[in-house]
């Protein structure tokens, strides 16, 4: 199977004599933890069975965020992790996105600006839902960054997983949302829009974010930004929390393109499988110079300890336990223990997958046991 990793080691090289001064050093050092995921540059161990003496050699993985190889057991912990929280009510998915006039801006300015996006979001999901003509609640809602389309172009939205309803003001009642949608889809992106550029003139007026060009072309810009309708919407109500926790799993620790979504590379150039929503949701193939395609890879490299998974209201990391612990009250939920044990990776994945990474792939009998450690081939960036 061709994989991302591939394409940096065959074309890694070249792409940073051409285009290095362009990149930051965070995209440099992904593309170094991708071409070493689990080779011998980042060491490993040997493993031999206890039955028949056959060896086997393991090599480190990098655990880079941005690794196709590495996400799969952390996304089910994070989803374990969730499940635990969760209440018994109904869930909306909720998507905000912003126009592609923004993109540049974002670009310049990530960090800044995608605190901005999860800020004017988070507002304005918990101000239409504190609304008494709308619920009239304090609502629970996690939120994750997603920076590409399905070509890997630059397209940054928000998908949020929103509970179909909250506590009241007093915190004695749960008040449901309307089964057949959350909030006006139109409301909230009238809501998003103004708060989101409100906050970037303010960014702007205190020089805290690049912009090319001059004070009248911002000018422009915003109003050109006011002027357009921005996109919210929200899909149906999900029955069960296992359904949209597991549906929002999808989404949690995705990256820009998985392996199994690259078909081959062939005569510099690389083939992978998308989606055309503008073309009825069809699936197609998409070749791309492989100069462009790690280009657009590295478009959606996060900057260094950005948190890309926020959690609001009910959810809030501030106030969770006590909000979570009233919620399960006044909707009458059993209350049960949801401190788990510490699971050690292997037995995450032999739960989960079946395979038994300990027994002997030789005789199946056996168990695998360390006999020494493989020192890295060479010293991994900070």
């Amino acid at each position: 199977m061709t994989e991302v990793q591939d394409i940096f080691s065959l074309y890694g090289d070249d792409y940073r004599r051409r285009n290095g001064n362009t990149l930051s050093p965070q995209q440099h050092k992904v593309m170094r933890h991708i071409e070493q995921c689990r080779t011998a540059a980042l060491g490993g161990h040997v493993d031999r069975c206890d039955e028949c003496g056959h060896e086997r050699i393991s090599y480190n993985s990098c655990r880079d965020r941005h690794c196709p190889k590495c996400q799969f057991l952390k996304k089910e912990k994070w989803l374990e992790d969730r499940l635990k929280d969760f209440l018994p009510v109904s869930y909306f998915h909720v998507v905000f996105t912003i126009p592609d006039s923004l993109n540049t801006i974002l670009l310049n300015n990530q960090k800044r600006m995608y605190d901005l996006f999860f800020r004017s979001v988070s507002e304005t999901l918990k101000e239409l839902s504190a609304d008494e003509s709308h619920i009239g609640a304090l609502i629970g809602f996690i939120a994750v960054l997603h920076t590409w389309g399905q070509n890997l172009s630059y397209h940054p939205h928000i998908h949020c997983i929103v509970t179909g309803g909250g506590l009241s003001p007093d915190r004695k009642k749960w008040l449901h949302a309307k089964k057949e949608f959350f909030l006006p889809v139109r409301v909230m992106g009238k809501l998003f829009r103004g708060k989101f550029l409100s906050y970037l003139k303010k960014e702007y007026l205190r020089g805290t974010i690049t912009i090319d060009g001059e004070k009248r072309n911002f000018v422009s810009i915003l109003d050109g930004l006011y002027a357009c309708n921005w996109v919210v919407y929200a899909k149906p109500p999900f029955k069960k929390p296992e359904t949209v926790f597991e549906y929002l799993a999808r989404y949690s620790h995705r990256i820009a393109i998985s392996n199994h979504r690259i078909v081959k590379i062939e005569n510099n150039s690389v083939f992978f499988r998308w989606r055309d929503y503008s073309d009825g949701n069809k699936k197609k193939i998409m070749a791309l110079d492989a100069h462009e395609f790690i280009r657009r890879f590295l478009l959606h490299v996060l900057p260094v300890k950005f948190v890309k998974i926020r959690h609001f209201g009910l959810f809030g990391n501030r106030n969770r336990r006590a909000l979570l612990r009233i919620s399960r009250a006044v909707l009458r939920v059993h209350m049960k223990n949801h401190e788990a044990a510490v699971e050690q990776w292997k037995h995450t994945l032999l739960r989960l997958t079946g395979f038994d990474i300990d027994l002997c792939p030789c005789c199946a009998k056996g168990r695998m046991v360390l006999v020494y450690e493989i020192d890295p081939a060479c010293r991994r960036g900070p």
